[in-house]
């Protein structure tokens, strides 16, 4: 490789690879498309091969961009295993960690696994945005974000996922509107007041062939993109809602809500991490790693019935 190849053109070119797209790329960069289309073709020239095919809208890596994508990685991830044995835990408190999170996350293992990383990484940063799934996935596209917890995989390349845990949803509702003792039908819940997550969010799509699979569809249905909001608001008797069940446990045994018996149990939801598998890679294995364990440590402290790991 020639001595003249900057670090800064190899991780534009690593970018470049995960996102497949020059705008998107400078945008992350915080540089112009220019620029970056200038980076490409310094690399090209002095390695003396092409390595992006594009046009019409395509994107592609040439063989040879496969390659060197590979070396680069391998470069970044070197200097950045030397930085962190140079400088220690300092290292970390330039770089903040941003994790992403749905609030059915950040209401239960999260506050766990934050203490852990503190503990492991006393000078991190952690930057925690608490959001709903689809601009959790977008941000994490975006580089917005290192490791997310939502309901749906980040599946582009570059990126990795896993199951991090699966929670039991329970239907729920305040004892000032059903009755603890009485077996609900899919037909008697969609006569109630339905409180869901917002339209074409993931837990929505699931309350909806809840219902149109029985034929019967919900009379009044509330939609809102907090789960805290959702609970007060079924705590106050505005409607029933499925929720997960673990998010609600304090309530149930104030009184404050009951789990609804139904004769249909709704599907349990399972919390999908994805990471960024190219940039500080042994950095962010070992976070991934706390984060399993905590999951895995949470699932353990809690009834099994509410949260566990797949």
């Amino acid at each position: 490789m020639n001595d003249r190849m900057r670090l800064l053109d190899m991780k534009t070119f690593v970018v470049l690879a995960r996102n497949r797209h020059f705008g998107r790329t400078a945008d992350e960069l915080n540089t112009t498309q220019p620029a970056i289309s200038s980076r490409l073709a310094s690399i090209e020239r002095e390695l003396g091969c092409r390595l992006v095919i594009r046009g019409d809208g395509r994107f592609a890596l040439t063989a040879d961009g496969e390659r060197v994508l590979q070396h680069f990685e391998t470069v970044l991830d070197d200097i950045d295993a030397l930085k962190d044995s140079l400088a220690g835990a300092d290292h970390h408190s330039h770089e903040p960690l941003r994790i992403g999170a749905i609030d059915s996350v950040s209401s239960t293992w999260m506050p766990q696994l934050i203490e852990a990383l503190h503990q492991q990484f006393p000078g991190l940063k952690i930057e925690l945005t608490v959001d709903g799934t689809k601009p959790l996935v977008s941000g994490m596209r975006k580089g917005e974000f290192d490791l997310v917890f939502c309901l749906h995989p980040v599946l582009d390349e570059g990126f990795r996922s896993y199951t991090a845990c699966v929670f039991q949803m329970s239907w729920a509702g305040s004892p000032k509107l059903i009755d603890p003792d009485r077996v609900y039908s899919v037909a008697s819940l969609a006569d109630l007041p339905i409180i869901s997550f917002p339209k074409n969010s993931p837990p929505y799509q699931m309350v909806a062939p809840y219902f149109h699979d029985e034929q019967a569809l919900a009379s009044k249905l509330t939609s809102c993109n907090s789960l805290f909001a959702i609970i007060n608001l079924l705590i106050d008797g505005f409607g029933v809602g499925a929720v997960p069940t673990v998010t609600i446990w304090r309530e149930l045994e104030m009184g404050l809500l009951n789990t609804i018996t139904v004769t249909k149990r709704f599907p349990p939801m399972p919390i999908i991490a994805s990471y960024q598998a190219s940039l500080r890679q042994e950095f962010i294995a070992q976070i991934v790693r706390q984060a399993k364990h905590c999951a895995a440590d949470y699932c353990t402290r809690v009834t099994p019935d509410m949260v566990w790991i797949d």
